[in-house]
């Protein structure tokens, strides 16, 4: 595998170009080569009915990249956090991912937003995937411009589906790209206007949740805090405990508890329970008054007495459910 070149870009921003290609017949080499890749500690491959073959392609720079997954046989492996997002489709094959034990299949031809803040597992299967990595701090350097985000973080659903139009948005994007590749490269006023370009299409095609937090958590010492506090918005519609969050976080659970009182001035736990309550207003402010889904969506945000969500509810918003269903 090729080392990604450093070289400078115009407009004052550094970035390395990335241009490399691994490949082979070799299961053992595959695992090897796509594990680094990916900077996962180890992945498995194996020969298929019809043998074994495999090749990786990546192009462009550090801030953003198109890339091509191929292989004829079996490849399983573990996907930790990284620095970039990466929206991938699949063009022939199978591949799923296993999130925290949950299976989400990759369809043909429909973009998928990979899990950003959460390891997971990809396995595939005689498969070809395009893929385009996206650098994180472009990508918020971006949304900080066009979205007045201020000190608030971006978190992506990865379960959320594009629209139709999807699959049309990104094949334009993957041939703006190629083209400012082919006629100017990394750092050439072609290939800086195709990564806008392509920006914009990520954050329209995967629209960010934007949640309004105090600009305490981009403090260095609140760090783990804010790695408790991203994994609560994450997974606010799952089972949490206060344990669950000293384990992502490294810390204590009394250490927990304290640093959620020191900025929130609230437990973990109502926290929580405040972000849910949050979620189901979003949900029923949306939704239609006649469709009588107020204990669905309680339920669904982890209310499973609805005499005691509906009395929560009014005491955080000054209305009951109902209220807010019929505006």
């Amino acid at each position: 595998m090729a080392d990604p070149i450093d070289s400078p870009q115009a407009g004052g921003r550094a970035a390395g170009s990335v241009r490399f290609e691994v490949s082979g017949n070799d299961p053992a080499s595959a695992a090897r080569d796509l594990a680094t890749v990916h900077g996962a500690d180890q992945w498995s491959a194996q020969r298929g009915e019809d043998g074994f073959a495999y090749r990786y392609t990546a192009l462009g720079d550090t801030d953003v990249s198109i890339r091509r997954s191929q292989m004829r046989g079996v490849l399983r492996g573990g996907m930790p956090i990284g620095s970039h997002y990466i929206v991938a489709w699949m063009t022939s094959g199978r591949a799923h991912l296993d999130v925290a034990g949950e299976r989400v299949d990759l369809r043909r031809n429909v973009p998928t937003l990979l899990p950003c803040d959460a390891e997971f597992v990809f396995a595939a299967e005689d498969h070809d995937q395009r893929l385009v990595h996206f650098d994180r701090g472009l990508v918020h350097g971006f949304a900080a411009d066009q979205l007045d985000l201020g000190d608030r973080p971006l978190r992506f659903d990865h379960a959320r589906e594009p629209d139709t139009a999807a699959f049309g948005r990104w094949q334009s994007v993957l041939t703006t790209l190629s083209r400012a590749l082919r006629l100017g490269g990394p750092g050439s006023d072609a290939w800086l206007e195709a990564k806008s370009l392509a920006v914009a299409a990520f954050l329209d095609t995967f629209p960010p949740r934007i949640d309004g937090l105090p600009a305490a958590l981009g403090l260095p010492r609140n760090a783990r805090l804010r790695t408790a506090v991203e994994y609560v918005h994450a997974h606010a519609s799952k089972p949490i405990t206060i344990t669950d969050l000293a384990a992502v976080t490294g810390l204590s659970v009394r250490s927990v508890q304290e640093a959620f009182r020191r900025v929130f001035d609230e437990s973990p736990l109502t926290y929580l329970r405040d972000v849910r309550l949050d979620r189901v207003r979003g949900e029923l402010l949306e939704a239609d008054p006649q469709a009588g889904i107020i204990g669905d969506v309680a339920r669904r945000w982890g209310f499973a007495h609805l005499g005691r969500f509906s009395a929560t509810y009014a005491a955080r918003f000054g209305e009951y459910p109902k209220q807010t269903l019929r505006r």
